[in-house]
């Protein structure tokens, strides 16, 4: 019994001391960056590297809040507003095109379908210069539209991630709604958007992350420093001092600029792990 019981439990424990040292790992580059946020600067690189310790100090954090005379909140605006258009914008365009491509049987949907999703295969840089040439053009340079329209027009990423979890509604529920005479609209509002929330939220967490460490679209697009956001502000900390760069500093509005995100994060976890789980289980 003893023997049996150590073989069921020995596999298991393992599993447990990989995944968790795993964890750690992946969660190290995190304790470092706020461990020496909170760091004198000359404790940052002091040898050996302490690890542990209760030198600690609010003064990175009171330089970034008195910075540019609180030019971090106006950071944190301009990257939410950012953020929060695109996002509700790209989950809007991207589960009514994924619902049309799942829902919606017309002539040559499978090729129309394919020759949509094979564009994820041309690199970003590609378009860019012909993008920056058309904004330049139409005055949307040092606006926020270059860094929120082009994704709310076109998110191949979205709508493969959304269609892949809609073509796993049964077709009975639409067929239902037909008959009690919804329209494709309200069978889309109504029937699609609730039971694809845990989809939606996957792809609104993706959208919402990758618009605010948005920082090489907002280097090209923004000049103006009331359009500064939080990349922005970021790297500028490296260019305001000549005797070398305050490492504290840098790590302190790093850590600001990741809590939105972990709030966000944490607090949709459940249909986070819900959505990636459940899309593509059928094609």
């Amino acid at each position: 019994m003893k023997k049996s019981k150590l073989a069921y439990y020995a596999p298991k424990a393992v599993i447990v001391i990989v995944v968790l040292f795993a964890s750690l790992l992946c969660l190290f580059p995190f304790y470092w960056m706020i461990l020496n946020s909170f760091k004198q600067p000359l404790d940052i690189f002091k040898v050996p590297v302490d690890l542990f310790t209760t030198n600690l100090t609010w003064a990175s954090y009171q330089a970034i809040f008195a910075y540019g005379d609180g030019l971090i909140w106006k950071a944190f605006l301009n990257s939410f507003i950012i953020a929060s258009l695109s996002t509700l914008g790209t989950l809007f365009t991207s589960s009514m095109a994924a619902f049309a491509f799942a829902k919606l049987h017309f002539k040559g949907q499978k090729i129309w379908y394919g020759l949509f999703v094979s564009t994820l295969m041309v690199p970003g840089q590609v378009t860019l210069l012909p993008l920056f040439m058309v904004f330049s053009t139409i005055g949307w340079t040092d606006t926020f539209l270059p860094l929120i329209v082009p994704g709310v027009m076109i998110n191949t990423y979205g709508v493969f991630l959304l269609r892949s979890f809609m073509v796993s509604l049964p077709d009975e529920l639409l067929d239902a709604a037909k008959v009690d005479g919804c329209g494709f609209f309200r069978q889309y509002w109504n029937i699609i958007l609730p039971l694809s929330k845990a989809s939606l939220v996957t792809l609104g967490l993706f959208s919402f992350i990758g618009s605010w460490n948005n920082y090489f679209g907002q280097l090209i697009y923004l000049t103006n420093e009331n359009l500064i956001t939080m990349p922005l502000f970021i790297a500028g900390l490296k260019e305001t001092h000549m005797t070398g760069i305050e490492w504290g500093r840098i790590m302190a509005a790093s850590t600001l600029s990741i809590l939105p995100i972990g709030i966000i994060y944490l607090s949709c976890q459940k249909y986070f792990v819900q959505g990636i789980a459940t899309t593509g289980m059928k094609e």
